[in-house]
């Protein structure tokens, strides 16, 4: 069952970006371009999903369970540290230069952009990057 949820609901996440137009680049970077020609309309996107999920988070956030799954996995770290923000500062780069993120990007693919392709290999090169340095510093 957990499977067929995670599967319902990313094709619902897709569809969302779809419709939002969070797929298309030249859209994300009008919305990130604030001192020039400005496009704000995937802040109302934003603004949209928040004020959906925010309820339901609360109302079962004091649940000792998720409905379809046996527990909730969410990170308690609260550690600023150099991986978090050399991480962080490459994903912005990333997203104000490409105007993709990994969930766009992947979602992308179903239009067959090339770009979107580049971008997704890359993205999984860069992964398995950082998985081998993790493990050569486990090594050590």
């Amino acid at each position: 069952m957990s499977k067929l949820t995670s599967l319902i609901c990313g094709i619902i996440f897709g569809i969302g970006l779809v419709i939002s137009e969070m797929i298309n680049p030249s859209k994300v970077l009008g919305f990130l371009n604030f001192f020039g020609d400005w496009d704000p309309s995937l802040a109302f996107v934003m603004l949209g999903a928040l004020i959906i999920s925010s309820p339901f988070f609360h109302l079962f956030k004091n649940n000792k369970k998720p409905i379809f799954t046996e527990s909730f996995s969410y990170s308690n770290n609260k550690e600023i540290n150099k991986n978090l923000i050399i991480g962080s500062s490459l994903f912005g780069a990333g997203w104000g230069l490409i105007g993709l993120c990994p969930g766009p990007a992947i979602a992308s693919l179903a239009l067959f952009n090339i770009n979107s392709a580049v971008f997704v290999i890359a993205m999984f090169v860069g992964f398995y990057l950082v998985k081998l340095s993790d493990l050569r510093t486990q090594a050590r």
